[in-house]
């Protein structure tokens, strides 16, 4: 069945139920603005009076025109509905690229195709397994996306590990293995141990030793050169395979959750080249992630098999349901997080979140998980490589270096965001742009060259935060576990694994830990801001919890040695047992660092809380982490409203309309309206009176995307509104097609049509014209117009004045008279 084909089916059954819902005609006709009835059928009267007249005469004579052609429909068997829709050329009712779509004609035609299927039910078994199908499809479709989703994160994360270790050398037995599961063959050794024989570096393999400056100089080269190697393929694959395929595309899913459409962008090619671009970016080092354009991988599995089940296929509003249940998906397999999935799509990225897309979400977040479970891609029964697997308790006078931490992670995002504007906006804007596969070397080269001399930044990022969040035991030598800790065999038979944790005067290693996570700091801090944009597949969300675990870690460390050093006072008395027993976790420190700075960089709250508690499985950390996420959320909202991701949108000129954002403004609907005062008269098109020529004529000499459809010239009374995209594929498929229509041909947007024996043959076009398009007065305070914009997802409504047409106001409109209205420029709004 065609998209476009239901409007028939509304306009038949319509007529099949006309006895019960002529009340209702009633009042939608004045509604409707038109000369008093739906269909113009009265085009033939002469003034304005017996056009307005619809509550006597009019009504009568309808059902006397229409009583023989009622009683037909309605003896018709339902089989044949279809035959009515024969002239309706494939294409009807679709969108343009680049075009906000229409959620209610979207909703009100899925509605009509369900009542046509409860209705042919009562025919037999065959038509009662459809209407099942129809019933369970939604479920499939999810089931499948979260199956798929699952699987392509596991190929993802395995190839990006494998890559990431092949930068700094290779299992000699088993060149598929990376760097830990090469070394679990090794009895006794460790897979951080330095010394695994069974992995050699790359000075090694060309003869060299695992030690020595020779060694350094040759590995550092390597490194180097494999980073820029992946870099340039990564970007090389989206330039020629997908070029939407670059960044992180949540802020793309949340314009396309929101109406809006963009060819291909979900496309398989996009799919397959982000995947195996995210493999590429994430193995050369770079400061990204590979969670963030997660979601963009689901949302495309989504988008792939929803052309599998019709009903969501050839219907865009139903389609952004099933897209919704796939950033849910998204986000399960990014962090083990499935209900934090379903919270990030309904806080985050949806804009039409039904109750019942809550529950596919949720199916389709578990499916994914459960598939990547069973995958297994990290080799430690997690769905991440970074978990906590301590339970330390903290007290409440922590929660004043939580707040801090909070109001750091706040600064933090308020300056990332407008520093990453800048720079997005400066690449926008000059040549730079113009060399994205240049500017990735140059930005892969400076990564490389500053990150390897340090261990912090030279490692993956997820293990970095692996190491910030985790607790050091007596088995840790690493300089950030330098406590000067008595581990003597008395020792270890007289105290607990308890005892041997707790906090304790730092040694020499962590000093210079605490020296270089500080430059780290710096360095991630910094580089983020050059690299989050560039055009290959990059998120956001583990560059920033990196920064942050790394600050809350420093921070950590600081609280425990100040506690430590006044274990006698009594304000951490509770805190100490003693001197040599004190309880502060530095690594929970982390965690609520990293959960403060990604609140503060995408401004998320509830759905950040849950990710990062089922991320660490710290159930009892939910306060410090509420206290952190809040606290950066109000520190950041201080200083900036928007989110990176709400800031992306804004800077490509994406027509979303933020539903949280409030309109205080008093403008009337006649302040925005256009057409204004010194503009062009609005283009219009009269019900019977243009030939096919003339309404070519409109369509060549225009742009709009719609027009209104008028009694008359001289009226102005409105009788509806017909697509541009519609109109153009019914005139081209009639003068192709149908016999004996030409240039000078008149079409009727109605179904009285005047019989001219000795003229061409008349062009009825009212299948393709809505009848009932969303009217609004002049007078109409702006407050409205943007609350139905949002809350109905309209692309347009028409403005009239006393039932004739004034205006029309689009959602460009809207947006770019509160981009105004904020001192913003109203051009940077780019589409409709």
């Amino acid at each position: 069945m065609e998209a476009g084909d239901y409007f028939g089916e509304t306009d038949l059954l319509l007529s099949e139920h006309m006895d019960e819902s002529l009340s209702r005609n009633n009042s939608n006709m004045r509604r409707e603005g038109a000369n008093g009835n739906v269909d113009g059928r009265f085009s033939a009267v002469s003034t304005d009076d017996e056009l307005l007249d619809i509550r006597t005469g009019a009504l009568e004579h309808w059902h006397d025109s229409d009583e023989e052609e009622n009683a037909k429909n309605l003896s018709s068997s339902s089989s044949n509905l279809m035959d009515t829709l024969d002239d309706l050329p494939p294409g009807i009712g679709q969108y343009e690229d680049f075009h906000t779509i229409d959620w209610l004609r979207d909703i009100a035609r899925d509605r009509m195709r369900h009542r046509h299927i409860i209705k042919k039910k009562q025919e037999g078994i065959w038509e009662k397994i459809k209407s099942a199908h129809d019933a369970w499809s939604g479920w499939v479709c999810v089931l499948l996306v979260g199956v798929a989703a699952g699987l392509c994160a596991g190929i993802i994360d395995i190839g990006a590990t494998w890559m990431s270790d092949l930068k700094e050398g290779i299992c000699a037995e088993a060149f598929w293995l990376n760097r830990e599961q090469c070394c679990w063959s090794v009895s006794n050794t460790d897979a951080n141990d330095d010394y695994c024989q069974q992995w050699k570096t790359w000075s090694e393999i060309f003869g060299g030793s695992r030690s020595g400056a020779g060694s350094y100089v040759v590995t550092y080269f390597i490194y180097m050169l494999w980073a820029i190697v992946f870099a340039m393929l990564a970007a090389l694959f989206v330039r020629v395979f997908a070029p939407y395929a670059c960044g992180s595309g949540i802020p793309e899913i949340k314009t396309i959750l929101s109406g809006f459409i963009i060819r291909g962008y979900l496309g398989k090619w996009t799919l397959l080249t982000k995947s195996v671009g995210m493999m590429l970016a994430v193995s050369a080092g770079l400061s990204l992630g590979k969670e963030g354009p997660f979601v963009h991988v689901a949302s495309c599995c989504g988008n792939v098999f929803s052309y599998l089940f019709p009903k969501y296929g050839t219907n865009e509003a139903k389609k952004r349901e099933i897209l919704s249940a796939a950033s849910a998906a998204g986000v399960s397999v990014a962090f083990g997080a499935p209900i934090g999935g379903v919270l990030f799509s309904l806080e985050e990225v949806s804009y039409y979140f039904p109750l019942k897309t809550l529950w596919r979400s949720f199916f389709c977040a578990l499916a994914a998980a459960f598939v990547l479970r069973s995958i297994n891609p990290f080799g430690n029964d997690h769905l991440v490589m970074f978990y906590v697997e301590y339970n330390e308790p903290w007290y409440i006078q922590e929660l004043i270096p939580f707040v801090l931490i909070g109001v750091l992670g706040g600064l933090y995002g308020s300056f990332f965001i407008k520093a990453n504007i800048a720079w997005c906006r400066y690449r926008k804007n000059s040549k730079l742009g113009n060399y994205p596969i240049i500017e990735v070397l140059v930005v892969t080269f400076v990564t490389a060259l500053l990150s390897y001399p340090n261990q912090y930044t030279r490692l993956n990022t997820s293990e970095l935060i692996k190491m910030l969040v985790g607790r050091c035991g007596p088995e840790d030598d690493t300089d950030l576990c330098d406590y000067k800790r008595n581990y003597s065999s008395h020792m270890l038979n007289q105290t607990s694994l308890k005892t041997m944790t707790s906090s304790t005067v730092i040694g020499d290693g962590v000093y210079k830990a605490l020296w270089m996570l500080a430059l780290a700091l710096v360095f991630k801090g910094i580089i983020t801001v050059f690299t989050f944009g560039i055009k290959i597949p990059c998120g956001l969300f583990i560059p920033s919890m990196a920064v942050g675990a790394i600050m809350g870690r420093m921070i950590g460390i600081g609280v425990e040695q100040i506690v430590v050093a006044n274990h006698d006072n009594p304000f951490f008395e509770n805190m100490c047992e003693s001197k040599q027993f004190c309880r502060i976790t530095p690594g929970l420190y982390a965690m609520v660092g990293a959960a403060a700075a990604l609140g503060g960089v995408t401004r998320m709250t509830v759905s950040l809380v849950v990710i990062m508690f089922e991320l660490t499985g710290g159930l009892q950390y939910i306060v410090p982490l509420m206290v952190a996420s809040m606290t950066s959320k109000w520190v950041g909202d201080a200083l900036g409203k928007e989110g990176i991701y709400d800031a992306h949108i804004l800077l490509n000129g994406y027509p979303y309309l933020d539903s949280k954002e409030e309109f205080t403004h008093t403008t009337l609907a006649s302040d925005v309206m256009r057409p204004r005062r010194n503009d062009p008269p609005l283009s219009v098109i009269t019900q019977d009176s243009m030939t096919v020529e003339e309404v070519d004529h409109v369509l060549k000499s225009t742009s709009h995307n719609g027009f209104p459809v008028i009694v008359s010239r001289e009226s102005q009374y409105l009788v509806g509104f017909v697509l541009r995209r519609d109109l153009n594929l019914a005139l081209s498929n009639a003068l192709k097609n149908q016999d004996g229509i030409v240039y000078n041909s008149i079409v009727y947007f109605t179904n009285h049509v005047t019989e001219n024996p000795n003229g061409p043959a008349p062009l009825k076009l009212r299948k393709i014209i809505d009848m009932a398009p969303v009217t609004i007065t002049d007078q109409t305070p702006m407050e409205m117009v943007v609350e139905m914009f949002r809350k109905l997802g309209l692309r347009q409504t028409l403005v009239t004045h006393k039932g004739r047409l004034l205006g029309i106001l689009t959602k460009k409109d809207v947006l770019r008279h509160i981009a105004h209205l904020e001192n913003q420029d109203p051009e940077s709004i780019l589409f409709n």
